[in-house]
């Protein structure tokens, strides 16, 4: 419960003094052992915190999960693998998961989508990581338009896509192999491009090192770049775009 919520069920009646108590004795954050949860996180930054379930201990995960769940309502889990789905599933029946981006989360129904992001991909490959930037920005309250397979090597397939692309408040480009897509994008609208690089390519892509590499280096002004497949990454500072755009 955020704390504006709590005074006002104080002030109201709804809840007594005591009641009150309890709920504030988890703030800032609520220790678990293994785990402090930061309760406050949407308070001081707009979003509540997100679960990175790669690499975590089941138990750990289930009640970090369930935890989050019964304090806001909703909950979004990124880099899980299908076992973890349903370990959180037994706990969080309202738990959904997308296998493509690997997205875990359980969602209020009915959420506001405002504004416009526009999510690009060079090609099919790059789509895994384009999904977790688009569900997480819709996750967060934005709508987003998927715009997929645009990338340069067919430059007429980017170019017949530019009206839908340039209504957008952010745009995110995700590409791997050499990823010129974020620059070509930057140069063709007037709102910030977020350049998302892949580890897509043959050997000498490095692992998406060479994409990093190139968007770093772009000559296009307007363009930001967060870190080799990191979708959420671009996910929620295209949210943060889009919500001052929108303001």
């Amino acid at each position: 419960m955020e704390v504006r919520e709590l005074l006002r069920q104080v002030r109201s009646g709804e809840m007594d003094l005591d009641q009150a108590e309890r709920e504030l004795e988890d703030l800032p954050y609520k220790d678990l052992g293994y785990a402090k949860l930061d309760y406050h996180r949407k308070l001081r930054s707009g979003f509540p915190e997100t679960v990175f379930c790669q690499g975590k201990p089941d138990e750990f995960l289930v009640r970090i999960f369930q935890s989050l769940y019964e304090r806001n309502g909703e909950v979004l889990g990124t880099r899980a693998d299908r076992r973890q789905y349903e370990l959180v599933r037994a706990a969080v029946p309202q738990a959904v998961y997308d296998p493509v981006s690997r997205i875990l989360k359980a969602e209020r129904e009915g959420k506001e989508k405002i504004g416009c992001i526009a999510v690009c991909t060079g090609g099919t490959a790059d789509i895994p990581v384009a999904e977790e930037a688009a569900q997480t920005a819709e996750f967060f309250g934005s709508r987003v338009e998927r715009i997929y397979d645009v990338g340069v090597a067919g430059i007429h397939r980017l170019l017949s896509q530019r009206d839908r692309i340039r209504k957008a408040n952010c745009v995110v480009a995700v590409a791997g192999m050499e990823g010129a897509l974020g620059t070509v994008i930057a140069g063709l609208v007037e709102n910030p491009v977020i350049a998302v690089p892949t580890s897509v390519g043959y050997g000498a892509n490095f692992g998406g090192l060479s994409a990093l590499l190139t968007m770093i280096n772009s000559c296009a002004n307007g363009i930001s770049v967060v870190n080799i497949d990191n979708g959420y990454g671009a996910g929620y500072l295209s949210t943060q775009i889009n919500r001052l755009a929108v303001k």
